[in-house]
């Protein structure tokens, strides 16, 4: 029988190290997130969710690693930095605790977006090819009047509507595996219930996995 396990965390541990001393963040957490499911991962504050998320994204700096991180096969704590880089935010994308934090306030939202297509697929598609797909993703999460939004700054939009253009960012290379930490926190209830939805929704359209 083919693995379905697209993700295995396997005695995960982490620790920091400040003034030659060893401090434990993280002990012996195992987990899978199974193809096509939505796994929620819960604790309370401080108890090492985002920690989580982050190593298995290959972002936490100076921390040591110890365990195992099985993504679809390869074992992304052994992983080269190509390795990591070809599927950091094609095949594992994340969305984050505060948008207002994750987007560049100086670009507008289209462009932010823009820079993602262009990073991951070079010179394929023209600049009218991406803002048409920019816009095709924006309706998808759907963000109000996207033209507008593509052309607007962070600061000219909504908490939620900027939430939900990280998800379209996100969402954007069709990952296999999308890690939401936390993405409602910074909203109000009602608006979080719409962002819970809208990731269900997607998940459901797309198959990915999703690790909440």
């Amino acid at each position: 029988m083919k693995n379905q396990h697209l993700l295995t965390v396997k005695n995960l541990n982490i620790s920091f190290k400040k003034n030659d001393a060893q401090y434990s963040a993280l002990h012996g957490i195992n987990f899978d997130v199974h193809k096509n499911e939505i796994l929620g991962l819960v604790g309370e504050s401080g108890s090492g969710k985002s920690i989580t998320a982050l190593a298995i994204m290959r972002l936490l700096h100076n921390a040591i690693i110890e365990g195992a991180i099985v993504f679809d096969g390869l074992d992304l704590n052994k992983a080269s930095k190509k390795e990591i880089e070809r599927i950091r935010g094609k095949k594992i994308s994340m969305v984050f605790q505060e948008p207002q934090s994750s987007l560049n306030p100086t670009m507008k939202c289209g462009e932010q977006v823009d820079e993602i297509i262009q990073q991951h697929f070079k010179n394929r598609f023209s600049a009218k090819e991406r803002m048409a797909k920019i816009i095709e993703a924006f309706d998808r999460v759907k963000l109000p009047n996207p033209e507008r939004i593509y052309s607007a700054y962070p600061h000219e939009i909504s908490g939620g509507q900027k939430q939900r253009v990280m998800i379209s960012m996100a969402l954007m290379n069709e990952p296999k595996l999308l890690i939401a930490d936390e993405p409602t926190t910074a909203l109000d209830v009602q608006v979080q219930k719409e962002i819970v939805d809208l990731l269900k929704e997607l998940q459901k359209q797309t198959q990915m996995s999703v690790l909440f």
